[in-house]
């Protein structure tokens, strides 16, 4: 049976910038329009030329090697010709090799966006197709609102679709702008619009998350015809995101329910790089990766309860929808108070770790984690502390420093022009190979500052931790009051791209921080001695 093929629109780079607190400078775009052209997506959409001086910049080169570039625009305005209209203008002398036009398709934006009459608004669509595809351009069609459109004036938006589709252009894209659609919605309509002569072939569908289901309805719109999807990396994208390509692309691979019928351009091996394109668009947005997240979070495969450790034991499948390295991701079985002995066992293994059922040192951890975790620490969510605890407790580790103390000063005090200053500074004294070394740093707050002076002199060790970079740091207080036990969880990475959590629990929040550094300092020096497993990494 020959499988048909969904092709793969990612609109990161324009859709996705309209995300709350991103902002992609040219460099970025070159970068994420790389990482997804490698990938091997079909279409790339850059943004909007023209429009704002990244764009016109980005686009004055074509930017991808085998996706189709994409630049996006407006149609036309009304009483003006193709000929000229300067916004058509700049699209036709982008480095493109598509134009995506959005359109309005539900007659009420017509009248109070445009202010024009509805045969004027299909006269834009129209001529601006036609301009494209005479330009040597593929053209393509969002039709914004459709959804909504179809509903108040099926009528009309049907003559959007239409209209565009007659006109030449390849793609008719059926957008859920305002994301409250929804899955029978979708497939009714997208049915309807099959029948009214615009075939699935030539449709897409473009879904917003504002129900959160824009999965969902990318996929009933295949379901029902559509053959092709446009998204986002993560879902991002304005308000509550757009479809991600992260979980449908998966999905669609590894679905018989989909892979039986259908193919894309992402084959089995590429899959493979799905986590990593993943965790590198968020290390580019300077973002933790959504742990949860599906297929490619950190726990995606992830579980802590002792009966299903044990059943994970026997056959992974009794607990794993898929594979977790079929998708570039990992198993990880946690340890925390709620695991059995075939939890802890497992853990230990996957680290590298043999212990035997009857040892008394593995009783011990057990009792150790249990105590710790009764106190607030939380070793599911700090693998890298977990492993170090593991082997202080069943054998030993190097010890590569030991410190002698520390002080942390904070002061408030006004500058020379009246303005209030925090000033934070840090002193650290260690003991390396005998040696006493006592290093002083100033940061932007106490615990920058002690993570500074802690880094700043490591002696023989010092070029081992240059690239050890501190990626997110979060506090937790778990208990009321100004003498609550604070919970630090750090995560760390470094030039080879891995990822570990560490963990520390004082009363005083300082502490606690110094000893998720001390954790993620020894943790980094052990991986660098292939001493330390690969489980506490992402």
């Amino acid at each position: 049976m020959t499988r048909e093929k969904i092709y793969l629109f990612d609109t990161t780079l324009r859709d996705g910038q309209q995300t709350p607190g991103i902002d992609f400078s040219v460099e970025d775009k070159i970068s994420i329009a790389t990482m997804l052209d490698d990938f091997g997506l079909d279409y790339v959409e850059g943004g909007y030329p023209g429009a704002n001086p990244t764009d016109t910049a980005f686009f004055n080169e074509k930017r991808t090697q085998s996706a189709s570039f994409v630049a996006f625009g407006m149609t036309k305005r009304a009483g003006v010709s193709a000929s000229n209209d300067p916004g058509l203008a700049s699209l036709l002398q982008a480095k493109a090799d598509a134009i995506c036009f959005v359109a309005k398709s539900w007659d009420y934006h017509v009248k109070v966006a445009l202010g024009c009459t509805n045969e004027e608004n299909l006269e834009c669509i129209a001529e601006s197709v036609k301009a494209a595809v005479e330009a040597g351009k593929e053209a393509l069609v969002d039709c914004e609102h459709f959804f909504d459109g179809y509903k108040a004036n099926p009528t009309y938006a049907l003559a959007c679709a239409k209209t565009a589709y007659e006109a030449g252009a390849r793609w008719v894209v059926l957008c859920d702008t305002n994301g409250g659609t929804q899955p029978p919605e979708v497939r009714a309509i997208v049915e309807a619009v099959i029948a009214e002569g615009v075939p699935g072939d030539c449709l897409g569908i473009h879904a917003h998350n504002d129900t959160g289901q824009a999965v969902a309805n990318s996929l009933v719109a295949v379901e029902a015809g559509v053959r092709q999807i446009q998204g986002t990396l993560n879902g991002v994208g304005e308000r509550c995101g757009n479809a991600n390509l992260i979980t449908l692309i998966p999905t669609l691979a590894l679905k018989r329910a989909y892979s039986e019928r259908f193919e894309t351009a992402i084959d089995g091996e590429r899959l493979l790089g799905l986590t990593g394109l993943s965790h590198a668009f968020d290390e580019l947005l300077n973002r933790s990766p959504d742990h949860q997240a599906p297929y490619v979070g950190a726990s995606a495969f992830a579980t802590k309860a002792g009966i299903h450790a044990s059943a994970l034991l026997k056959d992974p499948r009794t607990y794993e929808h898929v594979p977790p390295e079929s998708v570039g991701n990992f198993r990880k079985v946690m340890v925390s108070d709620q695991g059995g002995k075939s939890n802890f066992i497992n853990a230990l293994k996957r680290r590298g770790i043999e212990v035997g059922k009857d040892d008394p040192k593995l009783d011990r951890l057990i009792q150790i984690v249990k105590e710790r975790e009764a106190s607030g620490y939380a070793y599911e969510g700090a693998d890298a502390s977990f492993e170090l605890l593991a082997r202080r407790t069943l054998g030993t580790i190097p010890e590569f420093f030991a410190i002698d103390g520390f002080r942390v000063m904070v002061e408030r005090r006004f500058d020379s022009h009246g303005r209030v200053k925090i000033v934070s500074e840090a002193v650290v004294k260690m003991i390396i190979d005998g040696q006493t070394v006592m290093s002083v740093a100033e940061g932007d707050g106490p615990v920058n500052a002690l993570d500074l002076a802690l880094r700043k002199d490591f002696g023989k060790y010092q070029h081992e931790i240059d690239d050890l970079v501190l990626a997110d740091f979060k506090v937790r207080i778990l208990n009321g009051g100004t003498e609550a036990i604070t919970r630090v969880l750090i995560e760390s990475t470094d030039s080879s791209g891995v990822r570990w959590w560490t963990v520390g629990v004082s009363e005083n929040i300082i502490d606690a921080s110094f000893q998720a550094l001390m954790d993620s300092v020894i943790y980094k020096l052990m991986k660098n001695r292939h001493m330390a497993g690969k489980i506490a990494a992402e």
